[in-house]
């Protein structure tokens, strides 16, 4: 399996809080480092140093690190114009030398968009699925062409569709649990289908939808990367676990639930399962950026035994 970690630098982290993790999984040997795109707390907690921008804060890390891949998980449509969204991730792939990656969802979270006076349509799927024409197709565009759209909530007219990203394409994530608009848009756009690690029969059930979409659309079902999405506590010990289960938003049950809860056997049993449904991927949730023994436990206790 490709192992990755994904943060939630809004609950407070600094650039240099989340150089240090990425630092540290390219050294541990994951396979990427991701942050959530917010830019308001939630829950409890006061946030310091206050909110980062998730694009300009991949920005300085591609320069920093080599090897690993970067990206969202996820940027809501909501906070930038699919034009300007393009151009921002086509640059910071050129600055990583084609390692990113763009989650793409429809955002959630309203209490971010008032507290900064971002509107929140309460209508956003449309908006969505425009986006991933635009960005895609600004990105596909040939050099020395230029790119028009219209749509219900975008217009586009002659748009020279540059800078080109190294990648093409660049890989697209979707995810979600609906099981007909989502599944059908991550079929047509995503590379990577990330699903919730909760209970196998959901997963099973999202497996078996996404890939039956892509058989009608005429896509190969094995060409769309299946991933697992989930909070992470793990440790050698009871209060390792329960430790770190304490730093994050859910309570242990949760995690247990929908997350990955427990030693390294747990874990390794859970992806396990997981993978003789045709998961190839994990992204490992953590809260506190400090704790970089968990994540060297999981580099030496959990990847080797699904590498």
């Amino acid at each position: 399996m490709d192992f990755r970690v994904t943060t939630e630098p809004q609950q407070g982290a600094s650039y240099e809080d989340q150089l240090a993790v990425a630092t540290a999984c390219e050294q541990l040997g994951f396979d990427g480092f991701f942050r959530s795109d917010h830019y308001l707390v939630m829950g409890g907690g006061d946030g310091l140093p206050g909110p980062s921008d998730a694009w300009t804060t991949l920005a300085g890390i591609a320069r920093e690190t080599s090897r690993i891949r970067l990206g969202t998980l996820v940027t809501p449509v909501t906070f930038r114009h699919p034009g300007i969204l393009a151009i921002q991730v086509a640059q910071v792939d050129e600055m990583s030398g084609g390692r990113i990656e763009l989650g793409l969802g429809t955002g959630w979270y309203g209490a971010e968009h008032t507290a900064y006076g971002i509107p929140f349509p309460e209508k956003r799927f449309g908006i969505f699925e425009e986006q991933l024409e635009i960005v895609t197709g600004l990105w596909g565009t040939p050099l020395g062409d230029t790119f028009s759209f219209a749509g219900e909530h975008y217009t586009l007219t002659d748009a020279p569709a540059l800078p080109k990203p190294v990648q093409s394409p660049i890989p697209i994530i979707i995810g979600g649990g609906g099981m007909s608009r989502t599944p059908a848009l991550a079929a047509k756009f995503a590379a990577d289908f990330n699903c919730s690690a909760g209970p196998l029969d959901e997963l099973e059930a999202r497996v078996k939808r996404v890939r039956q979409t892509c058989v009608e659309i005429g896509r190969d079902p094995e060409s769309i990367v299946i991933s697992l999405f989930g909070t992470v506590a793990a440790g050698a010990t009871d209060a390792d676990v329960r430790r770190r289960a304490s730093a994050t938003t859910s309570g242990p049950e949760k995690i247990a639930e929908t997350g990955f809860y427990g030693s390294a056997a747990q874990i390794v049993d859970k992806l396990s399962a997981a993978q003789e449904l045709g998961a190839s991927r994990a992204y490992f949730q953590v809260f506190d950026f400090h704790d970089l023994d968990q994540l060297e436990f999981l580099a030496r206790e959990v990847i080797p035994q699904l590498d």
